[in-house]
């Protein structure tokens, strides 16, 4: 009889105050017990990483549950089912799954989806064709509503969202343009995906930069970051400018009172008042029904040559933890993946 695995994973040990860093989790291992009737055995093969992450790390009220000290992160998997108790699923499956960042995880099928390896690589599932990719497709259906001729900027334009964000307002046929860190993350924005402009927001005189790229205005603005950001954006929304609040790494971090600062709230609602703006903030599963509209359009896309998407892969489980810190000061280019098994 085979002997049980031992799965590798890694836990919160601490929450972090401010900035996360690596003493915030710790490895552990254990052997996997054994299945029950109606489980399954999963064998991660690939883990997402994604800047959502972060706040999972805070005991704080959100949208979702903390994770628990001593709790595994959470993070979307593709896995194989090495071993089942369940007729759902035969062994050797591949299926997208939710169990962490953790090499082996039993589940009883709920919230398991199979995957066609003969469809798309398996690793788009955590990214164009997964969370990220819907995420950008939600929030522009039924957010920024992009129009031809309109401009749409993007924030964290060459991440996962924001790639696909630009590419997708470009075929509903927006003038596009991307803001993103360093010239090596631009130039792949305009030569690769066809941005119309791409922006260096390191530039010391990017808000000039910004307001010369726009010179009729944002129309549509898609927020993942903002920050200095969101401060050179705001003063160039047009009337009834659309904005998707996707996310705001900027400020994950931080740990101090918004009291402290100048309060900007008076000045954003009479923005908002004076030029009938939208700004909506969203979760992706709002809107989940629409799913199986976005698979079909984005897969067409994808094989048009339309949509394309770029992959930053670090292998072992091991080093989530340092790549999950470079993801949210932007040293990843594309959308992360750690490989856990071969």
């Amino acid at each position: 009889m085979t002997s049980p695995p031992v799965t590798t994973r890694i836990v919160l040990a601490s929450r972090p105050s401010g900035k996360p860093v690596a003493a915030n989790f710790r490895l552990e291992r254990e052997t996997v017990r054994d299945l029950a009737e109606g489980e399954v055995l999963l064998q991660t093969l690939y883990l997402s990483l994604d800047p959502y992450m972060r706040g999972r790390m805070d005991d704080a009220k959100s949208y979702a549950k903390p994770v628990e000290i001593g709790g595994v992160m959470e993070g979307d998997t593709v896995a194989h089912v090495a071993r089942s108790r369940n007729t759902a699923f035969k062994v050797g499956d591949i299926v997208l799954s939710h169990s962490g960042w953790q090499s082996y995880a039993i589940s009883d099928g709920t919230g398991l989806q199979k995957l066609d390896p003969e469809t798309a690589p398996i690793t788009t599932a955590l990214g164009i064709l997964g969370m990220p990719g819907f995420t950008a497709y939600a929030g522009l259906r039924n957010i920024g509503k992009p129009k031809a001729g309109e401009t749409l900027v993007v924030a964290a334009a060459s991440g996962a969202v924001g790639s696909a964000v630009g590419q997708m307002a470009k075929i509903y046929g927006a003038r596009v343009v991307g803001i993103a860190g360093g010239s090596k993350k631009c130039h792949h924005l305009r030569q690769e995906l066809g941005f119309d402009v791409a922006i260096d927001h390191h530039s010391s005189d990017f808000p000039a930069q910004l307001a010369a790229a726009c010179p009729n205005g944002i129309d549509v603005y898609f927020e993942n970051v903002g920050g200095h950001v969101w401060s050179a954006v705001f003063p160039l929304l047009n009337d009834f400018a659309r904005i998707p609040v996707c996310g705001l790494i900027a400020h994950y971090n931080e740990t101090s009172s918004v009291a402290s600062r100048r309060d900007q709230l008076p000045a954003v609602m009479r923005a908002i008042l004076r030029k009938s703006l939208t700004i909506r903030g969203f979760i992706q599963r709002e809107f989940a029904d629409q799913r199986p509209d976005f698979y079909q359009q984005a897969g067409a896309w994808i094989s048009e040559g339309r949509l394309k998407y770029k992959e930053d892969i670090v292998d072992g489980l091991e080093n989530a933890p340092e790549a999950f810190l470079g993801l949210l000061e932007g040293k990843n280019f594309g959308k992360l993946i750690v490989r856990v098994a071969p």
